[in-house]
């Protein structure tokens, strides 16, 4: 038993001790420069809650805030139904199912600032030339309006991101016993009512797990924002990340830009950990 239990911490040190190097260390520190002058290299004095109480009267960085909540309720909600479509979808015992699997996580394989030239092209060139040809100004002018450019990174984000949720949802799908569907046939229910009864309460956990990924992705988009939309037109597109490192690097505000980094740490970890346990308490339940 002791011999176990050393082996099991000396497997267990590489990563605590990267994440306390990595995560635990920096977060502590940079909380502490929040409240000073720091710039990068030195600070010189203490000045307190200023950082936080500018913050709260900074237009750009609370509407940042307001349009990432905004984007990750919609690609929350998209990537988990998605997701779980394409679950279903492979799962139905197809010749083409492994075929399937792989284009459907493919994007996921594609680097955010690569993919987000990709797209970016895509709505510029290749829906700009459509729309003139077709006579259909909607498609004209896409991410040059805060409307286009939001749906643009939801498309970019559900396209990237849907196939490894549905890797997820495969994974428990798989689990469900095959005694219960052929019982529950049996019995005359329908494939709503199996979908409904059966498979949904048996996934649960993977709703779980997949909204706690999509829900922390989504809140700390930085790449595909960037070469998307750069956070125009006029910044109407910026998300929480983007904002945060033009103050920190862009202006050389980096006390600032850490206090801001800070509020939204609190914000995220606050948001993610009350719907784990609001879904956790809801798979007991079922």
């Amino acid at each position: 038993m002791k011999n176990r239990d050393l082996a099991f911490w000396l497997f267990l040190t590489p990563v605590l001790l990267g994440l306390g190097l990595v995560v635990i260390v920096p977060l502590i520190y940079g909380t502490i420069y929040s409240f000073t002058d720091w710039n990068g290299l030195t600070a010189n004095k203490f000045i307190g809650f200023d950082h936080y109480i500018k913050l709260l009267q900074d237009e750009g960085f609370l509407n940042s805030i307001w349009f990432t909540i905004k984007f990750s309720v919609v690609t929350v909600f998209l990537l988990n139904f998605f997701g779980l479509a394409l679950a279903l979808l492979v799962t139905r015992k197809l010749k083409s199912s492994n075929l399937l699997r792989t284009v459907f996580f493919m994007p996921n394989l594609i680097g955010g600032l690569i993919l987000g030239f990709i797209w970016q092209f895509i709505f510029v060139s290749v829906f700009d030339d459509a729309g003139k040809l077709l006579g259909i100004e909607g498609l004209q002018g896409w991410l040059s309006t805060t409307t286009t450019g939001f749906w643009g990174l939801v498309i970019l984000t559900v396209w990237q991101m849907a196939g490894y949720i549905m890797i997820i949802y495969i994974a428990y799908l798989q689990n469900i016993p095959t005694e219960l569907i052929e019982s529950s046939k049996i019995d005359g229910a329908n494939s709503f009512q199996r979908f409904k009864s059966i498979t949904f309460p048996l996934v649960a956990p993977a709703f779980t797990v997949s909204m706690f990924l999509t829900l922390s992705t989504s809140f700390k988009m930085y790449d595909q924002n960037l070469s998307l939309t750069g956070g125009g037109p006029f910044e109407s597109t910026q998300m929480v990340a983007m904002n945060i490192v033009k103050t920190a690097f862009g202006a050389n505000e980096m006390a600032y830009g850490q206090a801001k980094a800070v509020i939204f740490f609190i914000i995220v970890a606050v948001i993610s950990l009350t719907q784990v346990y609001y879904n956790k308490k809801r798979e007991v339940d079922m």
